[in-house]
């Protein structure tokens, strides 16, 4: 739904049944954004509240309002707002704990996520949100390693594997970045970004992870997620989070 609202942002015309198709996934979306599921990292675990999950079915509505709002598209708006505005408070008060001043990866858990760093790229929360600058904080100081971002701490209760340590996951290291150039913090915005391109390989492609250790790419290989974010933030910081850049093109969506 994002993809479909930032392409008619851009100009790009529907084609005869985008809309249908769009609309079939709000249908979808009415009863399943109070389903559990397996978070976007899918963990074998039991399914959870992922607070991830919950933040992009509220990107979903927001877009599907704005399709009706801003572009013509005909639906059930005052539903879809309504849905929007409840998936909101939701997500504020079960998925926000108030001693750690920081989101938390699922419902009334007391672990962080990086994905918890798309809250403010999509417009969930402002940047200046004191939640969303408690939740960045707290990823610093947890989920940091050797200046790249872990997606999380492991959890053989929520992963549902016996613990084995991974890498630093690239992409959550790019998003962390984004977050810094739209707070305006671009010196280590741009800190991070000549780290994460440091160690590309020969002809410039990276994996999903890194182990700053061994200095030693892992995991998928090569891996599109970690390139696509690689062009996202060099276009935060080429148009310091302008309205252009794609951060606070997304955020101001």
């Amino acid at each position: 739904m994002d993809v479909f609202h930032l392409s008619r942002r851009a100009g790009i015309g529907e084609t005869e049944d985008s809309w249908a198709l769009q609309s079939a996934l709000m249908d979808f979306l009415e009863a399943g954004w109070r389903k559990v599921d397996n978070g976007i990292w899918e963990v074998r675990g039991r399914r959870r509240h992922f607070t991830h999950s919950k933040v992009m079915c509220w990107v979903a509505f927001d877009r599907a309002v704005k399709a009706c709002e801003d572009f013509g598209q005909k639906g059930p708006v005052e539903k879809w707002r309504q849905i929007r505005d409840q998936i909101h408070a939701e997500v504020c008060k079960r998925a926000f704990d108030p001693e750690r001043n920081a989101f938390v990866q699922y419902y009334g858990a007391k672990k962080l996520d990086a994905s918890l760093l798309m809250m403010p790229l999509v417009g969930f929360l402002p940047h200046d949100d004191p939640r969303v600058k408690g939740t960045i904080a707290a990823i610093e100081t947890e989920l940091v390693i050797d200046g790249f971002v872990r997606r999380y701490l492991p959890d053989p209760s929520v992963e549902g594997l016996a613990p084995d340590p991974e890498g630093a996951f690239l992409p959550c290291t790019f998003w962390l970045a984004d977050n810094y150039a739209i707070c305006g913090r671009m010196d280590e915005a741009r800190e991070i970004f000549e780290r994460l391109l440091a160690i590309c390989n020969d002809v410039g492609l990276l994996s999903e992870e890194y182990d700053p250790k061994s200095k030693r790419l892992l995991g998928n290989y090569p891996q599109a997620f970690s390139h696509v974010s690689l062009v996202n933030t060099a276009h935060n910081l080429v148009k310091h989070a302008a309205a252009g850049a794609p951060a606070a093109h997304r955020a101001q969506a």
